[in-house]
């Protein structure tokens, strides 16, 4: 089957509309509120300029002892965030229409699996980079003009080879990371120069919309003052993302229906 873009498009809206309050509730739950506890509590990298290599390494410096200090919070937002999003996924799916608590709970047991295919996929990928660096190293990097587009090209084509591996997991309620990955891998065969113009499409006018309105966001920051901007800028960064993160999960729910068929048929083809 071919990936249809535009199919995917309006199947991810239309889900979108049919779940729009239990969405609603998810996305502020697992997406606006984790945000906006990084963002006001967590800690503010101090504004400086940046006109040199040693501005640079010091601003670098800065932000690792942030991250070292306040790494819980951060670790502790983004497993909230991909519980999120699997019990997006979990809710989206096609067959039976889930309550919240249902889809929670679906995403929870699919959480531990969930980061198991991504320790997987990550130990993978960075193997095969570091193959790649060392033959650069060993050439005294001759092939660098080989191996640097390699890894860079590799790197994307190997995400979007995986980028189904959720919606196996929330949808499929397929659990082993090895396999996770292996179905995803087939549901994307003959499609993945597809599936990358179909996110990436996503992806600049989700760059072109924050651009936008970071502009107006700055506007409204510098009439505010310090104090209370904070405070606007967090919640509306918050919405903002929230509601990206809903569109890309219903594309992401769409792309796997299109390609997988209906959850009955998906699961009974990936144990047959």
């Amino acid at each position: 089957m071919k990936f249809d873009m535009g199919k995917a498009w309006n199947e991810a809206m239309a889900m979108i509309g049919a779940n729009r309050e239990l969405l609603m509730v998810l996305a502020g739950i697992f997406f606006l509120l984790p945000t906006l506890l990084v963002s006001l509590v967590g800690p503010t990298m101090p504004e400086m300029p940046i006109t040199s290599v040693e501005d640079f390494e010091r601003f670098g410096q800065l932000a690792q002892a942030m991250y070292a200090e306040w790494w819980w919070l951060f670790v502790l937002a983004t497993l909230i965030q991909v519980l999120g999003y699997l019990c997006m996924l979990a809710l989206l799916r096609d067959g039976s229409r889930p309550t919240v608590g249902m889809a929670i709970t679906d995403g929870l047991k699919a959480l531990v699996p969930a980061i198991l295919a991504y320790i997987v996929f990550a130990v993978g990928l960075t193997l095969a980079l570091g193959l790649l660096a060392a033959l650069t190293a060993v050439t005294a990097g001759i092939l660098a003009l080989v191996t640097v587009p390699l890894s860079i090209i590799g790197g994307i084509y190997v995400a979007v080879k995986v980028s189904l591996s959720a919606p196996v997991i929330a949808v499929e309620k397929v659990y082993n990371p090895f396999k996770v990955l292996a179905r995803s891998w087939k549901l994307t065969k003959g499609n993945s120069l597809r599936l990358f113009g179909f996110f990436l499409l996503i992806f600049v006018a989700y760059i072109v919309i924050s651009a936008v309105l970071g502009l107006v966001i700055a506007g409204v920051a510098a009439l505010l003052g310090p104090d209370s901007s904070r405070l606007v800028v967090a919640v509306i960064s918050a919405i903002v993302s929230a509601i990206a993160t809903v569109v890309m999960v219903a594309a992401l729910a769409a792309a796997h229906r299109q390609l997988a068929g209906p959850s009955d048929e998906a699961v009974s083809e990936t144990f047959s």
